[in-house]
């Protein structure tokens, strides 16, 4: 196989365990899970793991998932019974994990192993519709608490070599995530954040764009789109780790939950561009 550098990604990825989901309450999320099935054919058949860097899982020092078989984390509150009962069977990958340890060590974080860390539905809910059957080891990075951009912007950079050995990386969180605000109230000021964000990603250069992404608060309704940005940084980590090459629009929905404006990207470009 001829050597082929992996994109990196940052996706919003809907709301608790919808690939799950039965009837109509699925059908709102038919636009996102289109997006998803078109990048896995971004990859060709170069991937051999996935790293998800997860808004759902905030350590005070950067983790790494590191057991065999991870199990499940139910976060998410208000869904029907059946919805707490589900499993995703993709393995994980102690190597990979030992591996993004120690670049994450050698560039002078610390990071922890957690080998009882399960699949939190950032995880699983992109992974499912992409590799229904879990065929594909997956390891997954915590967001650190202090949610600092340029922590967050320099793990990137330190794990950009592993796109090179078929590792994807995804920022997994919600480019607007105002759980307090839904509905026609949220239109405004998420389509005001997301043209800010997709200004500052498609329309910058590089270097432009990371002090755009670093310096998020001055966004229009910054506060309004993340009351805390959990849901964010992990944008720096995928933003990080594909440095100077270009970003593309992959999923745009102006309606999301009635109001939301909601957004995913790529970093670089796809394997397969030139099939």
């Amino acid at each position: 196989m001829s050597h082929q550098r992996l994109p990196t990604y940052y996706l919003s990825h809907g709301g608790g365990p919808w690939p799950y989901m039965e009837d109509a309450m699925r059908r709102r999320f038919d636009k996102l899970e289109a997006s998803l099935l078109a990048i896995r054919g971004e990859w060709g058949d170069a991937v051999r793991a996935v790293l998800v860097v997860s808004g759902h899982w905030e350590t005070p020092e950067f983790a790494v998932s590191s057991g065999a078989h991870p199990g499940m984390v139910f976060d998410y509150y208000g869904f029907p019974e059946y919805l707490y009962h589900i499993k995703y069977d993709a393995p994980g990958s102690p190597e990979l994990a030992m591996r993004v340890r120690a670049m994450l060590e050698a560039g002078g974080f610390a990071c922890d192993s957690d080998p009882e860390r399960g699949f939190d539905h950032g995880t699983f809910s992109l992974l499912k519709p992409i590799y229904p059957n879990g065929e594909i080891p997956i390891v997954q990075l915590s967001v650190k608490l202090d949610f600092d951009p340029h922590a967050h912007l320099s793990v990137g950079r330190l794990l950009a070599p592993l796109r090179d050995d078929g590792v994807v990386i995804i920022g997994s969180g919600s480019s607007f995530h105002n759980l307090g605000l839904r509905g026609p109230a949220a239109i405004a000021p998420s389509r005001r954040f997301d043209d800010w964000l997709q200004q500052a990603l498609l329309k910058s250069s590089t270097s432009e764009r990371r002090e755009r992404v670093a310096g998020w608060m001055q966004a229009p309704d910054a506060r309004v789109a993340h009351p805390r940005e959990d849901h964010l940084v992990p944008l720096m980590v995928a933003l990080g780790a594909a440095d100077e090459e270009p970003a593309s629009l992959i999923y745009h929905q102006d309606d999301f939950l009635g109001g939301w404006a909601l957004s995913s990207f790529r970093f670089g470009d796809p394997v397969r561009a030139a099939a």
